[in-house]
């Protein structure tokens, strides 16, 4: 069958795979609670039905905030198919932008999580004029349940109205409004269509190399347009999807599940890669000499080939080190995606010697979002690249070095805000990325920094921060960092060290300290940082270099309004926090 709205997967999964074909999972008491896709099937439905009831109009726009679970999808599906449009808020996000974007979108109804959420946001609602009823997933006193709601409209059935409704809509209508988690500024409403979403997901389905018997672990926000189109690209292919319970339950699940498909972002993958480090220095004596051996010969893999003597000493290695990072990962991993932020190019060689394939991937949720990614095929893969335009995206470097981009991904536009639209989507419907990058001769695209990131030294010399600190970043020592130095004689940067693996390097040393802070004040640690920037500003112009820096005594987070919810650096926001800090690096 024909795929024109995002709801006809449901049919087509059911046509392709079967009625028994487990589709979504989630945790209920510690335990996996499975759906087929005609439980699936049924659960949207009956949904529509009571939305229906409800009163909902076409274009009605109704909102979900929630973790990862398979009521988002019945949410959802639901949704779209009664012609209403469907507004993902993140968990995470402040109470400022909660209430900017209920009232900015017009909500009608609310579906929240459970208690833990309603409690951050309840109080506001009184202040949205448009929102009619909350509902909640979980059983609390104060709303009515999901389930609730469905037992009172039971009995409301209208088949030929909600058949009229799905038939009514088309693929260019619009399906959704997701509010992009702007650095600065409040968030502005993606509207992205049912075409949008679905011209990303028949091509990103044509690279994992999968099947309807495999799963895949699901754990970045739904709410995201890169882990929806990812949970649309599975329900596509016909894998089971599993949601993690947490960030923090991850290896578990992994270890549960045994996925062979996930979606990440570069952090999840330094956090294992940290980890399974931080045990090899551990070892001692041959099995340590093994480790770094092994750890060492990954970062010179190279995706073209290897040659004869490396792939010896390869098998060596996987049968000692790397089939057991295989093992924390489920054993079973044929594909981890990697989008949000840079991957670095030794993290994707070492998974790859590890039989752990990793390609990247570069879009926005303007554009559905991919607009690059690597894939198996000739050209698919090179190291340090976002891989090619995605099949029916057309990309080119315009004069100034930002990506423009044209195809079916690209938005309708920001909802109720025309003036902000025309500055993106220019008058030939190139969409301006606001991402400097060039590409490669064999057509791989490599984003090089942020256009707005850009400053420019005293001297007259212009940096990409992005660059330098992805490069720091490759460092064991360092989290993360903030490359400065706008008007100023040199660049300068604050690192958020890796507090982990500097724990456990200073336990090994035998250095003594009471906490984070009098850690990083160490002399030893200062050093040691010291000499892990001196050794990347090797790779870097003079001009790019690193000078002077500030150790951090804590991480950025996304609570402390640091990070994004899609864990981008809010960059105005920390050189404000850390004004004096950074004015003692240029004094």
């Amino acid at each position: 069958m024909e795929i024109k709205r995002i709801f006809d997967l449901l049919e087509y999964n059911q046509e392709k795979y079967g009625e028994d074909n487990i589709v979504l999972a989630g945790k209920e008491n510690k335990e996996w609670k499975t759906y087929t896709i005609k439980e699936y099937i049924d659960i949207v439905n009956d949904i529509s039905y009571a939305l229906l009831k409800l009163g909902v109009k076409p274009q009605d726009k109704i909102a979900t905030i929630s973790n990862n679970r398979p009521e988002w999808n019945f949410i959802d599906m639901a949704v779209m198919q009664v012609g209403a449009v469907h507004v993902p808020i993140y968990p995470t996000i402040s109470e400022s932008d909660y209430k900017y974007i209920l009232v900015h979108a017009e909500v009608k109804y609310v579906f929240v999580e459970g208690k833990s959420l309603l409690n951050k946001i309840e109080h506001i609602f009184p202040e949205i004029p448009t929102i009619e009823e909350i509902y909640t997933f979980k059983k609390l006193d104060t709303h009515p349940t999901l389930h609730e709601l469905l037992e009172s409209t039971k009995d409301f059935r209208d088949t030929a109205l909600l058949e009229a409704r799905k038939k009514a809509i088309k693929s260019n209508d619009l399906a959704s409004m997701i509010y992009t988690s702007g650095t600065t500024g409040f968030p502005k409403g993606v509207m992205l269509s049912h075409n949008n979403f679905l011209s990303n997901v028949k091509s990103v389905a044509k690279i994992p190399r999968v099947d309807h018997n495999s799963r895949a672990l699901s754990y970045l926000p739904l709410s995201h347009v890169y882990e929806r189109v990812l949970n649309y690209m599975s329900q596509y292919l016909g894998l089971s999807i599993y949601y993690a319970e947490s960030i923090g339950t991850i290896t578990q699940d992994m270890a549960d599940v045994k996925p062979h498909l996930m979606g990440s972002v570069p952090r999840l993958l330094e956090k294992i890669y940290d980890k399974i480090v931080l045990k090899g220095r551990r070892l001692t004596g041959t099995q340590k000499t093994v480790f770094f051996w092994a750890l060492n010969l990954g970062h010179k893999y190279r995706y073209e080939g290897n040659g004869w003597l490396y792939n010896q000493k390869l098998k060596i290695a996987d049968k000692l080190v790397f089939s057991k990072w295989r093992a924390v990962m489920g054993g079973e991993m044929g594909l981890i995606i990697s989008g949000g932020a840079a991957l670095q190019a030794r993290l994707a060689k070492v998974f790859w010697a590890a039989k752990i394939p990793v390609i990247e991937g570069y879009g926005l949720t303007e554009t559905s979002p991919v607009l690059a990614v690597g894939h198996f095929g000739k050209n698919g893969i090179k190291f340090g690249t976002v891989g090619p335009a995605l099949e029916g995206v057309t990309l080119k470097i315009a004069d100034d070095g930002e990506v423009i981009a044209k195809g079916p991904n690209v938005m309708l536009g920001y909802y109720r805000d025309e003036e902000k639209t025309q500055e993106v989507i220019d008058s030939e419907g190139w969409f301006h990325t606001g991402d400097i990058g060039h590409i490669e001769k064999a057509g791989q695209l490599r984003i090089t920094g942020r256009k707005k990131s850009f400053f420019k030294t005293s001297f007259g010399k212009y940096i990409s921060p992005e660059l330098i600190e992805n490069l720091l970043k490759e460092s064991s020592f360092i989290a993360s960092a903030l490359v400065v130095g706008e008007n100023e004689k040199f660049a300068g940067a604050l690192i958020v060290p890796d507090f982990e693996y500097l724990q456990s390097y200073c336990k090994i040393k035998g250095y003594s300290y009471a906490n984070n802070t009098e850690l990083v004040a160490l002399p030893e640690i200062k050093q040691r940082i010291a000499k892990e920037i001196n050794k990347y500003n090797k790779q870097l112009g003079d001009y790019q270099r690193v000078k002077k820096f500030e150790i951090l005594d804590k991480e950025w987070t996304l609570a402390d309004g640091e990070l994004t919810p899609s864990l981008k650096l809010k960059r105005n926001v920390i050189k404000k926090k850390y004004r004096h800090i950074i004015a003692k690096i240029f004094s």
